[in-house]
Protein backbone atom coordinates (compact mmCIF):
# COMPACT_ATOMS: atom_id res chain seq x y z
CA UNK A 1 0.00 0.00 0.00
CA UNK A 2 1.64 3.42 -1.00
CA UNK A 3 -0.17 6.90 0.18
CA UNK A 4 -1.19 9.96 -1.73
CA UNK A 5 -0.69 13.76 -0.99
CA UNK A 6 -3.14 13.81 1.38
CA UNK A 7 -2.20 11.20 3.21
CA UNK A 8 -4.68 7.90 2.37
CA UNK A 9 -3.61 4.90 1.41
CA UNK A 10 -4.30 3.59 -2.09
CA UNK A 11 -3.64 -0.02 -3.47
CA UNK A 12 -0.29 -0.08 -5.45
CA UNK A 13 -1.92 -2.56 -8.25
CA UNK A 14 -2.09 -1.93 -11.85
CA UNK A 15 -5.83 -0.69 -13.16
CA UNK A 16 -7.43 -4.26 -14.48
CA UNK A 17 -7.58 -4.24 -18.07
CA UNK A 18 -11.21 -5.07 -17.95
CA UNK A 19 -11.75 -1.63 -16.37
CA UNK A 20 -9.65 0.92 -18.79
CA UNK A 21 -11.00 -1.02 -21.74
CA UNK A 22 -14.64 -0.01 -20.39
CA UNK A 23 -13.70 3.44 -19.83
CA UNK A 24 -12.31 4.18 -23.07
CA UNK A 25 -15.36 2.56 -25.20
CA UNK A 26 -17.50 4.71 -22.80
CA UNK A 27 -15.87 7.48 -24.03
CA UNK A 28 -15.49 6.36 -27.83
CA UNK A 29 -19.14 5.60 -28.01
CA UNK A 30 -20.53 8.77 -25.98
CA UNK A 31 -17.95 10.95 -28.84
CA UNK A 32 -18.83 8.91 -31.77
CA UNK A 33 -22.87 9.46 -31.16
CA UNK A 34 -22.99 12.82 -30.13
CA UNK A 35 -20.45 14.14 -32.13
CA UNK A 36 -18.90 12.45 -34.86
CA UNK A 37 -21.95 11.11 -35.86
CA UNK A 38 -23.79 14.16 -36.20
CA UNK A 39 -20.70 15.66 -38.10
CA UNK A 40 -21.35 12.59 -40.77
CA UNK A 41 -25.08 13.17 -41.10
CA UNK A 42 -24.14 17.07 -41.76
CA UNK A 43 -22.13 16.34 -44.57
CA UNK A 44 -24.08 13.40 -45.86
CA UNK A 45 -27.24 15.18 -46.18
CA UNK A 46 -25.23 18.26 -47.81
CA UNK A 47 -23.80 15.86 -50.80
CA UNK A 48 -25.57 13.18 -51.28
CA UNK A 49 -27.31 14.94 -54.05
CA UNK A 50 -24.57 16.08 -55.88
CA UNK A 51 -22.05 18.67 -55.84
CA UNK A 52 -24.04 21.13 -58.07
CA UNK A 53 -26.97 21.31 -55.47
CA UNK A 54 -24.80 21.90 -52.84
CA UNK A 55 -23.29 25.08 -54.53
CA UNK A 56 -26.51 26.33 -55.72
CA UNK A 57 -27.18 26.41 -51.83
CA UNK A 58 -25.08 29.11 -51.51
CA UNK A 59 -25.71 31.10 -54.65
CA UNK A 60 -29.39 31.88 -53.48
CA UNK A 61 -29.17 36.09 -52.53
CA UNK A 62 -30.83 35.08 -48.84
CA UNK A 63 -27.70 32.75 -48.33
CA UNK A 64 -25.01 35.49 -49.86
CA UNK A 65 -26.70 38.25 -47.51
CA UNK A 66 -26.43 35.75 -44.76
CA UNK A 67 -22.93 34.86 -45.16
CA UNK A 68 -22.38 38.71 -45.53
CA UNK A 69 -24.09 39.52 -42.44
CA UNK A 70 -22.32 36.74 -40.53
CA UNK A 71 -18.44 37.86 -41.79
CA UNK A 72 -19.64 41.49 -41.16
CA UNK A 73 -20.67 40.79 -37.86
CA UNK A 74 -17.51 38.85 -36.97
CA UNK A 75 -15.43 41.50 -38.22
CA UNK A 76 -16.86 43.99 -36.05
CA UNK A 77 -16.89 42.07 -33.07
CA UNK A 78 -13.87 40.49 -32.82
CA UNK A 79 -11.84 43.33 -33.36
CA UNK A 80 -13.50 45.19 -30.34
CA UNK A 81 -13.32 42.13 -28.09
CA UNK A 82 -9.90 41.80 -28.80
CA UNK A 83 -8.86 45.64 -27.87
CA UNK A 84 -11.17 44.83 -24.52
CA UNK A 85 -9.92 41.50 -23.67
CA UNK A 86 -5.95 42.24 -23.95
CA UNK A 87 -6.70 45.93 -21.76
CA UNK A 88 -9.02 44.14 -19.31
CA UNK A 89 -6.51 40.88 -18.84
CA UNK A 90 -3.63 43.74 -19.10
CA UNK A 91 -5.68 45.91 -16.04
CA UNK A 92 -6.29 42.97 -14.00
CA UNK A 93 -3.10 40.81 -14.03
CA UNK A 94 -0.64 43.38 -13.19
CA UNK A 95 -2.46 45.74 -11.65
CA UNK A 96 -4.09 45.95 -8.03
CA UNK A 97 -7.05 48.12 -7.91
CA UNK A 98 -10.40 48.63 -5.99
CA UNK A 99 -13.18 47.09 -8.34
CA UNK A 100 -10.59 44.67 -9.64
CA UNK A 101 -13.21 41.26 -8.48
CA UNK A 102 -16.34 43.07 -9.78
CA UNK A 103 -14.48 43.51 -13.16
CA UNK A 104 -13.74 39.73 -13.07
CA UNK A 105 -17.46 39.12 -12.13
CA UNK A 106 -18.29 41.04 -14.81
CA UNK A 107 -16.71 39.73 -17.63
CA UNK A 108 -18.18 36.05 -16.55
CA UNK A 109 -21.52 37.53 -16.64
CA UNK A 110 -22.51 36.74 -20.50
CA UNK A 111 -21.67 33.19 -19.38
CA UNK A 112 -23.93 32.97 -16.60
CA UNK A 113 -27.38 34.31 -18.74
CA UNK A 114 -28.84 32.60 -21.21
CA UNK A 115 -28.39 33.98 -24.94
CA UNK A 116 -31.95 34.65 -25.21
CA UNK A 117 -31.93 36.86 -22.22
CA UNK A 118 -29.47 38.42 -23.75
CA UNK A 119 -31.31 39.28 -26.92
CA UNK A 120 -34.36 40.27 -24.90
CA UNK A 121 -32.17 43.04 -22.86
CA UNK A 122 -31.27 44.55 -25.69
CA UNK A 123 -34.62 44.83 -26.99
CA UNK A 124 -35.90 46.21 -23.38
CA UNK A 125 -33.24 48.95 -23.89
CA UNK A 126 -33.01 49.25 -27.27
CA UNK A 127 -36.64 48.50 -28.90
CA UNK A 128 -39.45 50.82 -29.79
CA UNK A 129 -40.89 50.36 -26.18
CA UNK A 130 -37.80 49.89 -24.48
CA UNK A 131 -35.94 52.80 -22.64
CA UNK A 132 -34.20 54.56 -25.20
CA UNK A 133 -36.29 53.35 -28.11
CA UNK A 134 -38.60 56.64 -28.56
CA UNK A 135 -35.36 58.78 -28.50
CA UNK A 136 -33.58 56.75 -31.18
CA UNK A 137 -36.58 56.51 -33.27
CA UNK A 138 -37.18 60.39 -33.12
CA UNK A 139 -33.74 60.41 -34.36
CA UNK A 140 -33.95 57.78 -37.34
CA UNK A 141 -31.53 55.65 -35.48
CA UNK A 142 -32.48 51.74 -35.77
CA UNK A 143 -30.47 49.43 -33.25
CA UNK A 144 -33.26 46.21 -32.83
CA UNK A 145 -34.02 44.11 -36.13
CA UNK A 146 -30.92 45.84 -38.04
CA UNK A 147 -27.14 45.03 -37.96
CA UNK A 148 -26.03 47.18 -34.83
CA UNK A 149 -28.62 45.17 -32.46
CA UNK A 150 -27.02 41.97 -34.00
CA UNK A 151 -23.65 43.28 -33.54
CA UNK A 152 -24.26 44.49 -30.06
CA UNK A 153 -25.81 40.91 -29.02
CA UNK A 154 -22.71 39.27 -30.41
CA UNK A 155 -20.52 41.32 -29.00
CA UNK A 156 -21.70 40.67 -25.27
CA UNK A 157 -21.95 37.29 -25.72
CA UNK A 158 -18.72 37.05 -27.06
CA UNK A 159 -16.08 39.28 -25.32
CA UNK A 160 -15.14 37.07 -21.99
CA UNK A 161 -13.81 34.90 -24.23
CA UNK A 162 -10.40 36.64 -25.15
CA UNK A 163 -10.15 38.27 -21.58
CA UNK A 164 -10.39 35.28 -19.79
CA UNK A 165 -7.72 33.53 -21.76
CA UNK A 166 -5.49 35.78 -21.11
CA UNK A 167 -6.06 36.78 -17.65
CA UNK A 168 -4.87 33.49 -15.96
CA UNK A 169 -1.57 33.46 -18.33
CA UNK A 170 -1.09 36.74 -17.62
CA UNK A 171 -0.83 36.60 -13.95
CA UNK A 172 1.43 33.80 -14.75
CA UNK A 173 3.73 35.61 -16.18
CA UNK A 174 3.84 38.03 -13.68
CA UNK A 175 4.69 41.97 -13.95
CA UNK A 176 9.13 41.39 -14.09
CA UNK A 177 9.52 42.01 -17.45
CA UNK A 178 7.30 44.78 -17.85
CA UNK A 179 9.11 46.58 -14.72
CA UNK A 180 12.68 45.69 -16.50
CA UNK A 181 11.42 46.88 -19.55
CA UNK A 182 10.33 50.63 -18.11
CA UNK A 183 13.29 50.86 -15.53
CA UNK A 184 15.59 50.68 -19.06
CA UNK A 185 13.65 53.74 -20.57
CA UNK A 186 10.91 52.02 -22.66
CA UNK A 187 7.49 53.67 -22.48
CA UNK A 188 3.83 51.82 -22.21
CA UNK A 189 3.30 50.94 -25.68
CA UNK A 190 7.18 49.90 -26.15
CA UNK A 191 6.94 47.45 -23.48
CA UNK A 192 3.69 46.59 -24.39
CA UNK A 193 4.83 46.02 -28.08
CA UNK A 194 8.25 43.91 -27.65
CA UNK A 195 8.02 42.50 -23.96
CA UNK A 196 3.83 41.78 -23.12
CA UNK A 197 2.62 40.94 -26.77
CA UNK A 198 5.26 38.75 -27.34
CA UNK A 199 4.30 36.99 -24.32
CA UNK A 200 0.78 36.84 -24.79
CA UNK A 201 0.73 35.86 -28.25
CA UNK A 202 -0.71 32.47 -28.34
CA UNK A 203 -3.10 32.91 -25.69
CA UNK A 204 -4.56 35.88 -27.64
CA UNK A 205 -4.54 34.15 -30.95
CA UNK A 206 -6.42 31.09 -28.96
CA UNK A 207 -9.29 33.69 -27.06
CA UNK A 208 -9.61 35.25 -30.98
CA UNK A 209 -10.45 31.93 -32.62
CA UNK A 210 -12.59 30.80 -30.06
CA UNK A 211 -14.23 34.39 -29.69
CA UNK A 212 -14.75 34.51 -33.92
CA UNK A 213 -16.45 30.86 -33.73
CA UNK A 214 -18.98 31.63 -31.61
CA UNK A 215 -19.63 35.06 -33.08
CA UNK A 216 -20.07 33.40 -36.47
CA UNK A 217 -22.34 30.22 -34.74
CA UNK A 218 -24.11 32.25 -32.50
CA UNK A 219 -28.15 31.44 -32.19
CA UNK A 220 -30.13 32.60 -29.59
CA UNK A 221 -29.83 36.46 -29.01
CA UNK A 222 -29.50 37.01 -32.53
CA UNK A 223 -32.66 35.09 -33.26
CA UNK A 224 -34.53 37.55 -30.38
CA UNK A 225 -32.67 41.18 -32.07
CA UNK A 226 -33.18 40.19 -35.54
CA UNK A 227 -36.39 39.62 -36.47
CA UNK A 228 -34.99 36.91 -38.52
CA UNK A 229 -35.70 39.67 -42.08
CA UNK A 230 -34.79 37.15 -45.22
CA UNK A 231 -31.90 38.45 -47.08
CA UNK A 232 -31.59 41.95 -44.65
CA UNK A 233 -30.92 40.57 -41.03
CA UNK A 234 -30.35 37.06 -41.53
CA UNK A 235 -27.39 35.24 -40.08
CA UNK A 236 -26.18 31.58 -41.24
CA UNK A 237 -27.85 30.23 -38.01
CA UNK A 238 -30.62 31.81 -39.31
CA UNK A 239 -30.63 31.05 -42.40
CA UNK A 240 -30.18 27.36 -41.98
CA UNK A 241 -33.30 27.58 -40.01
CA UNK A 242 -35.46 28.88 -42.57
CA UNK A 243 -33.92 26.36 -44.97
CA UNK A 244 -35.36 24.06 -42.97
CA UNK A 245 -38.64 25.32 -42.00
CA UNK A 246 -39.32 25.48 -45.68
CA UNK A 247 -38.65 22.20 -45.97
CA UNK A 248 -35.43 22.90 -48.14
CA UNK A 249 -33.73 20.36 -46.51
CA UNK A 250 -30.52 19.66 -48.77
CA UNK A 251 -29.77 23.57 -48.95
CA UNK A 252 -30.08 23.17 -44.79
CA UNK A 253 -27.49 20.96 -44.26
CA UNK A 254 -25.22 22.57 -47.12
CA UNK A 255 -25.54 25.73 -45.34
CA UNK A 256 -24.96 23.96 -41.69
CA UNK A 257 -21.83 22.11 -43.31
CA UNK A 258 -20.15 25.45 -43.77
CA UNK A 259 -20.33 26.49 -40.33
CA UNK A 260 -19.42 22.68 -39.40
CA UNK A 261 -16.29 22.69 -41.40
CA UNK A 262 -15.64 26.26 -39.59
CA UNK A 263 -15.89 24.50 -36.26
CA UNK A 264 -13.61 21.91 -37.42
CA UNK A 265 -11.24 24.60 -38.54
CA UNK A 266 -11.57 25.90 -35.40
CA UNK A 267 -10.83 22.95 -33.65
CA UNK A 268 -7.76 22.28 -35.24
CA UNK A 269 -6.42 25.60 -35.19
CA UNK A 270 -7.10 25.50 -31.30
CA UNK A 271 -5.71 22.00 -30.66
CA UNK A 272 -2.17 23.60 -32.32
CA UNK A 273 -2.44 27.14 -30.40
CA UNK A 274 -3.29 24.90 -26.84
CA UNK A 275 -0.15 22.94 -27.90
CA UNK A 276 2.34 26.12 -28.15
CA UNK A 277 0.14 27.70 -24.84
CA UNK A 278 1.08 24.84 -23.14
CA UNK A 279 4.59 24.72 -23.87
CA UNK A 280 4.64 28.52 -22.73
CA UNK A 281 2.85 27.93 -19.56
CA UNK A 282 5.27 25.25 -18.78
CA UNK A 283 8.33 27.24 -19.94
CA UNK A 284 7.12 30.37 -17.43
CA UNK A 285 6.56 27.81 -14.85
CA UNK A 286 9.58 25.73 -14.94
CA UNK A 287 11.61 26.50 -12.04
CA UNK A 288 15.33 28.33 -12.96
CA UNK A 289 18.56 26.63 -11.88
Amino acid sequence: MAANALGSRIPNRQTPWWFKATLIGIAVGYCALLLILPLVTIFYEALHEGWALYWKSFQAPAARSAIYVTLLTAAIAVPLNLVFGVAASWAIAKFEFRGKSLILTLIDLPIGISPVITGMLFVMLFGMRGWFGPWLDEHNIKIIFALPGIVLATIFVTFPYVARELIPLMQEQGSDEEQAALSLGANGWQTFRRVTLPNIRWGLLYGVILCNARAMGEFGAVAVVAANVRGKTNTLPLHIENLYMDNQITAAFAVASLLAMLGLVTLAVKTGLEWKLNQQRSLILEPTN
